[in-house]
């Protein structure tokens, strides 16, 4: 069976781009984000009882235009997992080219004991520079869209120097994100985590240890080799461990890099594809091979993760007006200058919307055959669901989720039911 993943990027609510001018920096504004906070229960109630897989929210940070603002989502998950009681909680997800690997390890750690393995984790490696500059520059990261897989037409946009130092910014912040996501399955499986290089001394100082005044109880009660010969510390263990063991499931975000697939091939993580289908389907194949090489075996769609934007509604025409009053502006103001190969035609926006090939909107037998299409091509085990709530009210956004699950998502059960449960 498709496992659904609802993604809800906390996008506050304006009548139109004039009243989101009105009320700058509406990202600060609490009445609005209260909406956000207000109708949640409601949709996670849905979710349960809709039978739906997990529910996940973003990292993105100085969304000071109300788009996604979604700073903390570990704060968020935990929340949600309060509102839940069967459905999985986690976050697609955590900028790891930006983050502190031992607080993300921690705080994973606990939503996954909080919810007694109720859990998933997502990692991303951040292409926003707005924010990614700012949050990894003491680990020398900045925002990247993995220049080594542009396209010779988007490579032309740059001149020779900018796409050379594109490509260091992206060798830098891949090089940081694996390490970091490295650190955080270290500190979920060892009882002692030791870690020496430029970025990470662990303990610090690495050679000398540290000075604790708690030698003899923690030689004694903590974990084995954590006090050197010398009575200092040599290593820590971060605590709690996950419930889940070894851990939770993990995504990892991916539009344009067929490196970062073949990384999660290799790790037995799920790439999750901000992308159409066609692109989804050549790096799944990428997946399965990075994973051959090293004895895993994937049937080709297994672990992988298609997002995708529905509006469904019981007529077409109904739904191209979801999409213009719920969709539209976002993707003109957000989506398209952050990715800037994206159409936008100012004189028919639902056409340019659709044509991306990530959003979709129409009757349930319309968006059904879509994605059945789609699934054909890549039968991918998870579909992750984005709606932009609450500029999409909570109404509309379950009455969408209740015509996937009922309408669309039995066809592709079919085309998905050989995967192993997820444990």
């Amino acid at each position: 069976m498709v496992k659904v993943i609802l993604q809800l990027y906390p996008m506050l609510r304006a009548e139109n781009e004039a009243e989101r001018a009105a009320m700058r920096p509406m990202g600060r504004n609490t009445e609005r984000y209260q909406e956000f906070l207000k109708d949640l229960p409601e949709i996670c109630q849905a979710v349960d009882d809709l039978g739906i897989w997990g529910i996940s929210t973003v990292e993105h940070h100085f969304h000071s235009e109300g788009y996604e603002v979604g700073p903390n989502p570990g704060i968020m998950a935990t929340h949600m997992a309060s509102l839940t009681k069967r459905a999985r909680v986690g976050e697609l997800g955590f900028t790891m080219s930006a983050q502190n690997p031992i607080r993300v390890a921690e705080d994973t750690a606990l939503i996954d004991q909080i919810t007694q393995g109720r859990s998933f984790v997502g990692f991303s490696r951040g292409y926003q520079a707005r924010w990614t500059n700012v949050l990894g520059q003491h680990l020398g990261a900045k925002a990247t869209l993995s220049p080594v897989d542009f396209s010779d037409q988007r490579k032309a946009d740059f001149t020779l120097a900018e796409l050379e130092n594109e490509l260091k910014n992206d060798t830098i912040n891949r090089d940081v994100f694996e390490e970091n996501v490295s650190l955080v399955i270290d500190a979920w499986t060892k009882d002692l985590l030791q870690h020496n290089s430029p970025r990470w001394q662990i303990p610090f100082p690495y050679e000398s240890g540290i000075e604790w005044p708690m030698t003899d109880a923690t030689s004694r009660l903590g974990a084995e080799g954590e006090i050197g010969a010398d009575g200092r510390v040599h290593g820590v263990s971060v605590c709690p461990a996950p419930y889940n063991r070894p851990y939770p499931p993990v995504f990892i975000a991916s539009n344009s890099s067929r490196e970062t697939v073949a990384y999660a091939g290799r790790m037995g993580f799920n790439p999750t594809y901000f992308s159409p289908v066609s692109r989804a389907a050549d790096y799944a194949k990428t997946y399965v091979e990075a994973g051959a090489e090293i004895g895993k075996q994937y049937a080709f769609g297994q672990n992988q993760a298609l997002v995708r934007w529905p509006q469904i509604e019981e007529t077409t025409e109904a739904a191209h007006q979801a999409i213009r009053d719920y969709d539209v502006e976002i993707y003109k103001n957000l989506y398209r200058p952050l990715t800037p190969q994206m159409p936008f035609d100012e004189s028919d926006p639902v056409s340019s919307v659709l044509s991306t090939g990530i959003f979709t909107g129409g009757s349930v037998s319309e968006v059904r055959d879509n994605f059945i299409s789609e699934w054909t091509e890549l039968p991918a085990e998870y579909a992750v669901l984005i709606y932009h709530y609450p500029q999409m009210p909570a109404k509309k956004v379950i009455e969408s989720l209740e015509r996937f699950v009922k309408g669309v998502k039995p066809s592709l059960d079919d085309m998905t039911d050989h995967y192993p449960a997820t444990v």
